[in-house]
């Protein structure tokens, strides 16, 4: 995997200041955010100068029942294209419900929802990674996200989950060490045991996001300090593998580049402590393979003798000879020479993978009580491969079972229908208003007009609206269906607000924008009436 490196989401808001940060060596882009035809100048710059660019998707909704949409899956590899990247990250997540498959209304989740930890949900997902694997032109990695409610009836843990989906499909895991955390505090899972799990040599690169707790919940917010317990999670696993890349993300409530700086310092230094705990490991692995060595080779053939005081000196000058090996591999400074970069020096020699570690993976997973189909369990079930995959009847009737649970549970999300059998109805009450609060702001953004026309009354009117209008299109869609709403029950009761709104409206839902000169829109409406004759 090519090592990327420390880097930082790229967002417009802090583009200049990301030019400028030192020891950036990548950045990564909202996918959707980006026209391939007319790249933001910043990214251009940022390009020229050999920064790497990784397309970061969040609408194709790879964990959904459909397969993925082909027009969406070319958008994103001719993002791709247009930034010269080496891979393109994905969710595992589904975003969308409803539809054809289920003969249910199509809603939009607007958001990126866990998907259950089942076979009949690994299946369905493992086809549809293939399938984005074969129409994108670099490697696919998949990211691990954060819940807030848990599904009921799961038969695999996280890191169970991505051992098999990594195992059948060859895609490449992006780890967020910060979803772990979430995880920890909203579902009571264990993070060492999720990393531990991990098929740690298909990690592509990894994530670290700030988020807050409020009434025992914790919110990945992206807006927040990344706090220490995900520092901790990051240095462990440092301390088992030296991750290819490292990115902190922030999508909103934007610090100074300075607090910005400090934080990917913070990082750097978690790396780094990870790192030399994972060469101390290897140390002791070694030392103790050596004296066991020293020590089979100290008694004769067929003497049958106990080693005496002679042998121990030759225990410990294997096991110092080994020592000296891996610190001399590791890069480690020597009498007479000129320390090497610490940091430098322990995370581009401390990984050292083979298929011993794998095996020891395989036991762990096997040994850990994995949901089963038939006699499987973990690792035992992944060897299946990608030779045992389902009957195309199959998937096609996991498709459908997966489709019904999930347009159920979005629909007591978003529609307020009745919270499926299993669930936590409190849970599911905090992740549908996150939705909702999360749809105002998102709307707020995309159409930054109408809080302005709306003033101190658009966030009660947009609520009340999302109660009663699930959203089935995207975030542009829902604006002009609000500003619709609204002028359809008379409303806002300001005239001159009503106005402004109905000229916002009228200026954006037709299929070209309105001219700004009356004599232009008096043109347009005389042809129309014309023509209809």
């Amino acid at each position: 995997m090519e090592r990327l490196g420390t880097g930082i989401g790229w967002r417009p808001e802090i583009a200049d200041a990301v030019e400028r940060m030192p020891g950036i060596d990548w950045v990564e882009a909202v996918a959707e955010n980006v026209c391939p035809g007319h790249l933001p100048e910043s990214l251009e710059r940022l390009r020229e100068r050999g920064v790497t660019v990784v397309p970061h998707g969040v609408s194709l909704g790879l964990g959904g029942a459909d397969r993925p949409d082909e027009d969406r899956l070319a958008a994103l590899a001719e993002r791709v294209e247009a930034l010269g990247s080496p891979l393109v990250t994905e969710h595992i997540a589904f975003v969308r419900a409803g539809g054809a498959l289920t003969a249910s209304p199509h809603l939009e989740a607007g958001h990126l929802l866990p998907v259950p930890r089942t076979r009949d949900a690994l299946d369905v997902l493992c086809e549809n990674v293939r399938i984005a694997q074969q129409s994108l032109p670099v490697p696919l990695a998949v990211e691990n996200i954060a819940a807030l409610i848990s599904w009921p009836g799961e038969e695999m843990t996280e890191g169970q989950f991505l051992y098999e989906l990594a195992d059948r499909t060859g895609v490449r895991l992006l780890i967020d060490v910060a979803n772990l955390h979430t995880n920890h505090v909203n579902r009571g899972e264990d993070p060492a045991k999720a990393l531990a799990e991990l098929p740690l040599e298909a990690i592509a690169y990894v994530h670290v996001a700030g988020g807050f707790e409020r009434d025992g919940v914790w919110h990945d917010s992206h807006a927040h300090p990344v706090p220490r317990p995900v520092l901790d999670i990051l240095t462990d696993l440092a301390s088992r593998v030296c991750p290819p890349g490292v990115l902190l993300e922030r999508d909103e409530n934007f610090p100074e580049p300075a607090e910005l700086e400090r934080e990917l310092g913070a990082i750097r230094r978690a790396l780094e402590t990870g790192a030399v705990e994972h060469v101390k490991t290897q140390l002791l692995e070694a030392g103790g393979a050596a004296t066991r060595r020293a020590m089979a080779g100290a008694v004769g053939p067929g003497n049958g003798d106990e080693p005496g005081d002679g042998d121990a000196s030759v225990r410990t000058r294997g096991a110092r000879g080994a020592e000296g090996e891996l610190l001399a591999g590791a890069g480690a400074e020597r009498p007479g020479n000129e320390p090497e970069d610490a940091e430098g020096r322990l995370l581009a020699d401390a990984e050292r993978p083979g298929e011993e570690s794998r095996a020891a993976e395989g036991r762990l997973l096997a040994d850990d009580g994995a949901g089963q189909r038939g006699e499987e369990t973990g690792a035992v079930g992944a060897t299946r491969g990608a030779f045992d995959l389902p009957h195309p009847s199959e998937c096609r009737a996991a498709r459908e079972r997966l489709g019904l649970a999930q347009a159920a549970l979005l629909s007591a999300l978003v529609a307020g229908t009745p919270v499926p059998e299993g669930f936590d109805r409190v849970r599911v009450g905090v992740q549908a208003r996150a939705l909702a609060a999360k749809r105002a702001d998102v709307v707020a953004k995309v159409a930054p007009e109408l809080p302005v026309i709306l003033g101190e009354d658009y966030r009660t009117a947009f609520l009340g609206y999302a109660q009663t209008h699930p959203m089935t299109g995207g975030y542009r869609r829902d604006a002009l269906t609000f500003a619709e709403h609204l002028l359809s029950a008379g409303r806002p009761g300001d005239a001159r607000a009503r106005r402004e709104l109905r000229e916002w409206w009228l200026e954006r839902s037709g299929p070209s924008p309105r001219s700004r000169r009356p004599v232009h829109r008096l043109a347009r409406a005389t042809r129309k009436v014309l023509l209809r004759r």
